[in-house]
């Protein structure tokens, strides 16, 4: 062969992403061991000596073709199932999520709302150069994913906090703060089945315990403050309170879009991180537009909360 030869041509393939999958057959007069044995090493897939018997010829290079078909289909098999089991999780992941949500009725499309906010907020933040480094797409998938569980500790609150149609005293309010405490539980239980970490259950707990911190420590449960609280967590905390103010409540009513943004404006640097406000800002319009999507709401008023 000019200018290379048939070792350089396999090892150039294999270096380019555009070829490297291209089964590679030597078909040459070098019949030693270590000829043979270099072949493979780069990559090649068969080696044929010559002199070149046609109907042997053939079947290898059939054979090759028929593994490429196999795998192909392999992979199809592999895409479709691995579909239908993150199609099955999300279903499950919303399924609990509405358990909680079930015993607390007025709070309607709730989880729908705060996922897409949380889902919003992480693309907008991913482009924020104090943020890209933590927000992979890989991330922003599972942050989606898990915010529906935020709530999840609720369904150990006793139906006479969880549904009272008023204020809640001192007494009530420290247990349905324990909600974040009994969700965090659900998903170390779940974490104690399985061998080793994995992230997407680490975002879930660090979501359903740590929502309620707020950026200047005065938060629950712990009382973290800044960047101690987990991105994932303050994230959801602006999704949770927006959608909050803009929610009819029987203990509240909703709030109009101006009052809400006002409030969250208001919080920047004390209760919410104050970057992730500076971007929530920026897409406010987006997460209005979310709300009335999935809106089971009477018309806002601007007035105050009562609880």
């Amino acid at each position: 062969m000019p200018e290379m030869d048939g070792y350089e041509v396999c090892e150039r393939l294999k270096e380019n992403v555009d070829t490297c999958n291209i089964p590679v057959i030597f078909l040459t007069a070098k019949s030693e061991n270590e000829d043979e044995g270099r072949g493979f090493q780069l990559g090649a897939v068969d080696y044929i000596v010559k002199p070149i018997s046609p109907p042997i010829l053939y079947a290898r290079v059939q054979s090759q073709l028929n593994l490429r078909q196999y795998s192909r289909s392999l992979e199809q098999m592999v895409a479709q199932r691995t579909y239908q089991l993150e199609q099955i999780q999300d279903a499950t992941i919303l399924a609990m999520g509405a358990l909680a949500e079930y015993r607390d009725p007025e709070t309607g499309n709730h989880i729908r709302r705060t996922q897409e906010y949380v889902w919003l907020l992480s693309q907008k933040l991913q482009q924020n150069p104090h943020f890209s480094d933590q927000l992979s797409p890989e991330l922003i998938e599972i942050l989606r994913k898990t915010a529906p569980l935020h709530d999840i500790g609720k369904v150990a609150i006793p139906d006479n906090i969880l549904q009272k149609p008023a204020k809640l005293s001192d007494e009530e309010y420290e247990v349905m703060k324990q909600h974040t405490a009994a969700g965090r539980d659900v998903i170390v239980e779940a974490e104690s089945v399985l061998e080793e970490e994995h992230q997407f259950l680490v975002i879930a707990r660090e979501i359903t315990y740590l929502h309620h911190e707020k950026w200047d420590g005065s938060g629950y449960p712990l009382g973290l403050a800044g960047e101690k609280i987990p991105l994932s967590a303050r994230i959801m905390a602006v999704a949770d309170v927006y959608d909050a103010l803009v929610s009819y409540r029987v203990y509240k009513p909703a709030f109009t879009q101006e009052r809400s943004v006002s409030i969250i404006e208001e919080g920047r640097g004390s209760h919410f991180d104050p970057d992730i406000v500076d971007v929530f800002l920026e897409i406010k319009d987006q997460f209005h537009q979310i709300s009335k999507q999935y809106s089971d709401e009477p018309e806002p008023t601007s007035a105050k909360s009562t609880r």
